[in-house]
């Protein structure tokens, strides 16, 4: 018989069993009766023969090739059936088990998108990152002019294309206008093939063709897709038709799939509306204006083609002679690599973080299974003595532990769903592709993994104690009263020194983590973003004749500034066109009398702001003044600087009323000096910054900043109403707090900082209930011993103090075991830690305090219990 048909058959098999095992013993009753005896002495003396039914039947099935099977069968029916019956125990179990797996299925699904998953593009592997390394001015020194652009495409041999975006995507936000009322959008231009580089195909409709990017092309426009299923309603008849954004009616040539995310890649935490082809031809004079994807050909590597650019920028600066940019220094990287690579070491720190959680639960439950194990001595003595193997004893309890884990990862897998989906929808996390954050068939199959691992893991260790013990001792009727044996008691004790050690190393890490992010919060910004807001207001910029457009910006920016500083509430009121932490750009700021030096970097951050910005930002003017609306289009231009630009020009001098060039076309006087502003993140120093009046500069937007006594909730109503007063096409925008861009740029050390916290708080707490488990095991199984102590007249103190005792042995020893591993991880971590010393001594002391003490209190319970035994009733236990 095959071995299918053996185990599909096992019913008809069992039964033939029977019928032959019973044929046999019927025969041999009967030749024991023809010998001569009686009938109760013939069939003792068969049953003796033959031994135990149960083993000549288990002999039978493995012959058969499918014992394993019913064994598997068995066990789990069992277990079933003995887990229903303990309910208390099953919830907490799986519980642990869903948060410990939960845990790790959601951090395991972020590192997968962050870090493992390919990007969601045709050949990702192929895309490379081209980058300028020319100063610190932001977007502009590592953004390429339209000319070296063009000059690399042509020159190169790596590359099957090379194509690009105009990163400054402040220049997309515009409002759409033939739909209901105005409403405020933002997009980002791209060049005509860079879609068809990434290998990005259309989810209806058409990408741009390259007559829609050249100069006097017909104006086109790819729509996204949640914009399309929003603002649309996800109608397939908008292809073809005409949309005004701002004052330009373009055509609407077709929708981008719902897996492609521009903000999630290229720009985290930035919602995308559309897409619009750049024209080169109108960018020619603009500058640093385009950020460099290339796809390499097959076969070609990064590094051959960094090797290629190390060689070709210098010959296309030398042949080509294309002016300024003396030093252009060009990086290849894989996009992959600079999409995610940043958070390499952040996310493999969460990732161990999280895979101590897990050993911590597997400890917590294995020291469960233990006691529970214990409690259950004489059924596996019984056992044993009816003929059960000790393999089918750690088959049994493995059996009952991968059941637990396999609830706790469905019930994991559940809380992980929820999770991810609530990340996915968190634009507010500054992480790249955070938005495409999900269960796939990778955490699917990574639940499974640890469903099994888990399950051998805490269920190995009781198993084989075990079937380790003398067995036939726990059928002689040991009392409950007395303790434990000593190696038992020791697997438990180090089972719980190992808990603590690991709950050690979480809430140290977790502690200098958090230090770090507190250190941020408190950085000096150079600004004071608490009750100031900005919003964004209807303002088209005129290139045409700075003059005239400075004069027309003045009046009626000066207006809106009246109207608005008039509200109840507001205290000061100013407008700039660019927001420190938002879309930097540079300009070059030279002394007049400091000719430069090559290799030297002139650039600034450039902010143009009207009077009174400074005041409504909270930021502090050191000497000099600010600007006034005297400084007109033709009266002298002005600056005001910052520390760092007036220490790199000016050393040791007074830069008030020096001459500076650069900014405009001719000099301009410094008439102010302020703090230095951290323009990036709290976490970058400050670099040279220079303030433009709007009357003599040329800012492309207008952001009204106001600071104000009330909630931006309640201030926001009658902003709207005075902007709509004066241009009445103002979109409806939000009034955004300043202290929101600054929560931007720290979210993604909020984000690793808070989970790796919760981590360590829900270490601390299953580390407690280890201790507090195991104390009160003790308590338990000492009772008689207790009773006697204390009849023989030991305190009640003194019975506290010896329970404690033992509980702070096992926690100061678990504590130093992890404050040397905690040691190792704090270096190890060191990179990702701000103004904070890895051995920081103050962030060790609390957590190992407050892990000691948290070990006190689960001890102290057990403790008092203890000491409240009746010495009688303790001595009549067995």
């Amino acid at each position: 018989m095959s071995w299918w048909r053996r185990l599909v058959g096992n019913r008809q098999l069992e039964q033939e069993l029977d019928k032959e095992l019973r044929f046999h013993i019927d025969q041999q009753s009967a030749d024991n009766l023809r010998a001569g005896m009686s009938e109760q002495k013939a069939r003792r003396s068969t049953r003796l023969a033959f031994g135990g039914l149960d083993q000549v039947k288990e002999d039978c099935r493995e012959s058969r090739g499918t014992m394993w099977i019913n064994s598997i069968v068995q066990d789990v029916r069992f277990t079933l059936r003995t887990l229903g019956r303990e309910r208390t125990f099953t919830a907490v179990a799986v519980l642990i088990l869903a948060l410990g797996i939960g845990a790790n299925i959601v951090v395991f699904s972020v590192v997968n998108t962050i870090l493992l998953r390919p990007l969601p593009f045709h050949d990702a592997q192929q895309l490379a990152w081209i980058t300028g390394n020319f100063g610190e001015g932001g977007l502009s020194d590592t953004a390429y002019r339209v000319d070296w652009w063009e000059a690399y495409k042509r020159n190169n041999q790596s590359m099957q294309n090379v194509t690009g975006f105009v990163p400054y995507l402040a220049s997309g936000e515009t409002k759409l206008m033939n739909y209901g009322d105005p409403k405020p959008v933002a997009g980002v231009w791209v060049l005509d093939d860079f879609l068809q580089t990434l290998g990005v195909q259309p989810a209806l409709g058409r990408l741009f063709t390259h007559n829609e990017g050249v100069k006097g092309g017909p104006p086109a426009v790819l729509l996204t897709y949640p914009f399309w299923r929003t603002q649309f309603h996800s109608d397939p008849k908008i292809l073809g038709q005409s949309i005004t954004l701002g004052k330009d009616a373009m055509t609407v040539v077709g929708v981008l799939p719902e897996s492609f995310d521009f903000g999630a890649v290229f720009a985290p935490g930035t919602k995308m509306d559309y897409v619009i082809p750049a024209i080169p031809e109108n960018m020619a004079n603009w500058g640093h204006v385009l950020a460099l994807v290339g796809r390499m050909k097959p076969g070609v590597t990064v590094a051959q083609a960094q090797a290629e650019a190390n060689t070709l920028f210098p010959h296309l600066r030398s042949s080509l002679k294309l002016d300024g940019d003396t030093d252009y220094k060009t990086s290849i990287t894989g996009l992959k690599d600079e999409v995610s690579g940043k958070l390499r070491r952040s996310l493999i720190v969460l990732w161990c973080a999280v895979g101590l959680i897990l050993l911590i639960v597997c400890v917590n439950l294995s020291n469960l299974l233990l006691a529970r194990a214990a409690s259950r001595s004489k059924e596996f003595g019984l056992r044993v003595a009816l003929g059960a193997r000790r393999g089918r004893l750690i088959s049994q309890l493995l059996t009952e532990s991968l059941v637990l884990s396999g609830a706790g990862a469905i019930a994991g897998l559940a809380f992980a769903y929820a999770v991810t989906t609530w990340l996915a929808h968190q634009g507010s996390v500054a992480l790249p592709l955070m938005s495409s954050v999900r269960v796939d068939g990778a955490s699917l199959g990574w639940t499974v993994a640890l469903a099994i691992a888990v399950g051998v893991l805490f269920g190995l260790a009781p198993g084989l104690k075990v079937s380790a013990g003398n067995l036939q001792e726990s059928l002689k009727g040991s009392g409950h009263g007395t303790s434990a044996g000593p190696k038992r008691e020791r697997l438990r004790s180090l089972l719980v020194i190992s808990e603590v050690a690991l709950a050690c190393v979480l809430l140290v890490g977790a502690g200098l983590l958090l230090r770090s992010f507190l250190r941020v919060l408190h950085v000096d910004l150079g600004f004071r973003p608490e009750q100031t807001s900005a919003i964004k207001m209807d303002y088209t910029p005129d290139y045409n004749d700075n003059s005239k457009g400075g004069a027309e910006r003045g009046v009626s920016f000066q207006e809106a500034i009246r109207q608005v500083r008039a509200l109840p509430g507001v205290e000061a009121v100013g407008i700039t066109d660019n927001l420190p932490m938002e879309h930097g750009r540079s300009w070059e700021l030279r002394a007049k009398e400091n000719p430069g030096k090559p290799g030297d970097n002139p650039d600034v951050f450039v902010y143009v702001v009207t009077p009174g910005y400074l005041q409504a930002m909270g930021i502090h003017l050191r000497s000099g003044r600010d600007f006034t609306w005297a400084d007109a289009p033709k009266s002298e231009p002005v600056i005001i600087i910052n520390q760092a630009a007036a220490r790199r020009e000016w050393p040791n001098q007074d830069p008030i009323g020096k001459l500076a060039r650069g900014v405009g076309d001719g000099d301009t006087r410094v008439v102010g000096v302020i703090d230095d502003v951290r323009e990036t993140s709290a976490e970058a120093q400050s670099s040279p910054e220079v303030y433009v009046p709007v009357t003599q500069g040329e800012p492309g937007k207008a952001e009204v900043v106001i600071r104000s006594t009330l909630p931006s909730a309640v201030l926001a109503p009658a902003v709207m109403r005075t902007l709509r007063s004066l241009h009445p096409a103002q979109a409806s925008v939000e009034l955004r707090p300043i202290q929101s861009l600054v929560d931007h740029t720290t979210s993604p050390r909020r984000f690793f900082a808070v989970l790796v916290g919760l981590f360590a708080g829900l270490g601390l707490v299953l580390a407690s209930l280890g201790i507090y488990g195991v104390i009160s095991y003790t308590v338990t199984r000492q009772t008689q011993e207790i009773g006697i102590r204390m009849a023989l007249g030991a305190t009640r103190e003194q019975v506290q103090l010896r329970v404690i005792w033992n509980t702070l042995s096992l926690a100061l020893i678990g504590v130093a075991m992890g404050t040397i591993a905690s040691f190792v991880v704090a270096r190890a971590i060191s990179s990702l830690l701000f103004a904070t010393e890895p051995a920081d001594p103050l962030t060790f002391a609390g957590m190992i305090l407050l892990l000691v003490a948290v070990a006190l209190i689960a001890g102290y319970l057990p403790a008092r219990r203890a000491s409240r035994i009746d010495p009688i009733v303790a001595l009549r236990c067995n």
